[in-house]
């Protein structure tokens, strides 16, 4: 598959690296000049290429955005009407602290900022170092890390839970972009929660049954 990513820092590099290690063909990109990417590139291997924002979204089949969350309305809306677009991002100020979001969710605002793009919440729950280390493609499903997936597209859904499968993750859907995305953005109960997938679904049963708002700290 063509993934282009956008962002080429911690959750963007480790992106690219498990994609590309899997084998699947990427395109790097952040805000600045491509040649400085030439370096982390080259690192990932003949399947990965630097390009522009612009170049990255047109290659790829699946987008990945890895930017700051306040930078979403700098994204090329137009280019990204019809594509999957994994959003990988949490509402974090430059101090760390929260923007406030009232009733909404993380992801529903980037996808009001992305008028027409199928919008999937994913990548976006643990530490890009965690997700680098955790995919066990060789191990039980159930027995391998969670990974959440929200959103309101069912196939853009799978489309991302199949690639998580495929990069030794055990896909958890959350839900939609509302309930899915409160679920698991920063601050809501899955947030930095390492999980088998078996415990995943059971927490999400007790929370979507009133048992409990919080997962178990680890």
């Amino acid at each position: 598959m063509r993934i282009g990513i956008v962002g080429a820092g911690r959750i963007g590099g480790m992106a690219a690296r498990l994609f590309a290690a899997a084998g699947h063909e990427v395109a790097l990109a952040h805000r600045g000049d491509p040649e400085t990417l030439r370096a982390q590139v080259a690192a990932l291997g003949p399947k990965a290429r630097a390009a522009t924002v612009d170049e990255a979204i047109d290659f790829g089949e699946v987008i990945l955005l890895a930017i700051p969350w306040r930078s979403r309305g700098d994204l090329p809306a137009e280019r990204l009407r019809g594509k999957l677009a994994i959003d990988a991002m949490n509402h974090y100020r430059p101090d760390f602290t929260f923007y406030d979001l009232g009733d909404s969710t993380s992801s529903e605002e980037v996808a009001k900022a992305l008028p027409g793009a199928r919008v999937v919440k994913a990548f976006n729950h643990l530490p890009a170092e965690e997700f680098a280390r955790r995919g066990r493609p060789d191990d039980m499903l159930e027995r391998r890390t969670a990974a959440f997936v929200a959103g309101d597209d069912q196939d853009a859904k799978r489309t991302v839970a199949g690639l998580l499968a495929q990069l030794g993750f055990a896909p958890v859907d959350t839900g939609t972009l509302r309930e899915g995305g409160k679920l698991q953005q920063a601050g809501g109960p899955l947030s930095n929660q390492v999980l088998t997938g078996a415990e995943a679904e059971g927490i999400l049963h007790g929370v979507r049954a009133g048992e409990g708002e919080e997962a178990p700290r680890p």
